[in-house]
């Protein structure tokens, strides 16, 4: 009974440690194996626009500390590869960025010349959207009108006048929520109004979920050698 007690413990622990996995955030990789670099296989663009951020998702960024960094800008910045004066610069060789609100973020290398030759990445992050408002319902039907007292009959209507049903509010129109407007490098949709393909979780490594099945290993591993001991010593 005890081993299949264990049996249970361990599924549990499982089962919490996914719920654990699909509720936390990805950290993406830029670059992938290339990491930060001057000439990577894949443009960071392109890299940028087959995934999907949001918010509280990170990015990683491995470069060599001694030559290179990493230089969050404004977009004129960006657009000038001015490395003076950045909104943030990471220099340690294996820098994290958290993205904390939606909207564009724009990277570019602290090296100037890195930056000219095409070394800059934008980032957009997508918008957490309310849930849409429950659709428009009719009002209902109006009461019916008394009917007359018994022995008399009711009035005929005036000639010339034409008898019209209550008229009533015809229904609001959709409230959608606010477009976003592309940017070159954006996460957006192709033009046509297709909604953007699934995200690819490519070179994103979710560290929770890593930590999570580490803590898992561990405790069954640690009940099991305590489980035998016990069956032993009887």
């Amino acid at each position: 009974m005890d081993i299949i007690n264990q049996s249970y413990l361990f599924l549990i622990l499982v089962f919490l440690s996914a719920v654990m996995c699909s509720s936390h955030a990805y950290q993406f990789i830029v670059g992938g194996k290339d990491g930060w670099v001057l000439n990577p296989s894949e443009n960071y663009n392109h890299w940028a626009e087959r995934l999907r951020f949001q918010v509280n998702d990170t990015l990683l960024f491995k470069y060599k500390r001694e030559s290179d960094s990493v230089l969050v800008v404004s977009k004129d910045n960006y657009d000038n590869c001015n490395t003076k004066r950045p909104i943030l610069r990471l220099d340690d060789g294996k820098s994290v960025f958290k993205f904390e609100r939606s909207g564009p973020f724009f990277f570019i290398s602290g090296n100037k010349s890195n930056c000219i030759n095409g070394q800059k990445l934008i980032i957009v992050v997508l918008a957490v959207r309310n849930r849409p408002s429950s659709p428009w319902s009719p009002p209902p039907n109006a009461p019916s009108p008394a009917a007359p007292p018994n022995g008399s009959s009711p009035s005929p209507a005036p000639q010339g006048e034409a008898l019209t049903p209550a008229s009533y509010p015809s229904p609001p129109a959709t409230v959608h929520g606010p477009s976003t407007n592309s940017t070159p490098g954006s996460n957006t949709a192709a033009d046509g109004g297709h909604p953007p393909p699934p995200p690819h979780r490519s070179f994103a490594a979710p560290a929770a979920c890593i930590n999570s099945f580490i803590l898992v290993s561990t405790v069954s591993f640690v009940s099991s050698v305590c489980l035998g001991g016990v069956i032993t010593s009887l």
